[in-house]
């Protein structure tokens, strides 16, 4: 059930609906706004994105991530660089992301090229982790074939007592990209299924807004 709270939001936000002259003059500070809305609707995840990519034959796949930062520069999310998505993004290194926060009704598309994180900036971001995550970044190579649950719990386990005590370094196969958008459609629910679609497109260095058919 949706509570009343974010049922009241969901309204609220139908009722003013997208108008491209009330909108931020860029994505990521419209972003930023509605981002605010879901952190008061106290929705779970709200940092949870559908991220796409391509391989060299431009076989597409998808998965959930969570987005760590987002800033002028673009968005990022951290995962294994020997993982099926960080081959797929250097073989063909443009992707999209969705994210979609159903009881508010609300949805923003990002499509764009991506580039890795530096060393220093991945560090920072690994020294912030939990423990236990950390010690399972080192214990798992992502997205490849294992015998078992308990192989991979034994190898959490040496690691876990390897660095008893000590700090876990970044593993050298564990690092971030960042998702520099060329365009970001917000999508607002409305009735009859006639929804608001406004979308922001790189225009050298500066955005336009144009708004799609629902």
């Amino acid at each position: 059930m949706i509570d009343d709270q974010v049922a009241q939001l969901r309204r609220e936000y139908e009722a003013l609906g997208l108008s491209e002259r009330d909108m931020a003059a860029d994505p990521v500070s419209q972003f930023r706004i509605w981002f605010d809305g879901v952190l008061e609707a106290g929705l779970e995840e709200p940092n949870a994105f559908i991220l796409a990519t391509a391989d060299a034959r431009a076989v597409p796949s998808a998965r959930a991530v969570l987005m760590k930062g987002i800033d002028e520069a673009g968005l990022v999310f951290y995962t294994n660089l020997a993982s099926r998505k960080s081959e797929e993004l250097r073989a063909n290194p443009t992707a999209a992301a969705t994210f979609v926060w159903i009881p508010l009704h609300r949805q923003v598309r990002f499509e764009g090229v991506v580039a890795m994180v530096d060393g220093e900036e991945a560090d920072r971001y690994f020294e912030a982790r939990p423990r236990g995550a950390q010690i399972a970044a080192h214990a798992s190579n992502q997205s490849q074939v294992v015998g078992s649950r308990e192989e991979l719990d034994e190898a959490f386990r040496e690691l876990d007592a390897k660095f008893t005590g000590v700090r876990v370094p970044r593993p050298r196969a564990w690092g971030g990209w960042r998702l520099q958008p060329h365009q970001v459609e917000f999508w607002q629910g409305q009735p009859n299924r006639f929804h608001d679609r406004v979308r922001y497109v790189k225009d050298g260095t500066a955005w336009r807004t144009e708004r799609l058919a629902p």
